[in-house]
């Protein structure tokens, strides 16, 4: 069911790729500073991700009850709420690239950008990219013409 949705070379990537690289910054980072350094500095960065995601979190959640409560969609509220979920836990993974990726969706200056790009990503997911004003029609999405004739 996940191969329909998420194509190999992108599991592939975060599940072989991306640890070869945190591993890497993890030795040159452990290299340039020590290594009790290198540990101090992700135990630190841990404890500021998980308060970071704690704050940002109860504010998403309190965005999302006012919005619910006024009736309005709370769509920016709900992609907050995921942004800050999925950076928060990349905050408390153990590694540099995925703090960074981290910090990019969790903090408040930086979540509007992630939070255009998922919504960019998810329309061209799910509605398609529309051939002209009108039409939501999906990539590789071919429509049939039938021919005939109308009898009355």
């Amino acid at each position: 069911m996940l191969r329909k949705y998420v194509p190999w070379w992108v599991l592939a990537l975060l599940f072989v790729v991306l640890p070869v690289v945190e591993i890497y910054l993890l030795i040159q980072v452990g290299q340039v500073i020590g290594a009790w350094w290198t540990v101090l500095l992700l135990v630190a960065d841990g404890v500021l991700g998980s308060w970071l995601m704690k704050h940002e979190g109860g504010r998403a959640w309190r965005a999302l009850q006012e919005a619910l409560q006024e009736r309005r969609m709370p769509a920016r509220e709900l992609a907050d709420g995921v942004l800050i979920l999925v950076g928060g836990t990349l905050l408390l993974t153990p590694g540099f690239l995925s703090d960074v990726v981290g910090f990019f969706f969790v903090l408040p200056v930086t979540r509007p950008l992630a939070r255009g790009v998922l919504a960019r990503y998810l329309s061209r997911k799910f509605l398609g990219g529309p051939r002209d004003p009108g039409t939501r029609q999906r990539p590789g999405h071919q429509e049939s013409v039938v021919q005939g004739e109308v009898v009355d």
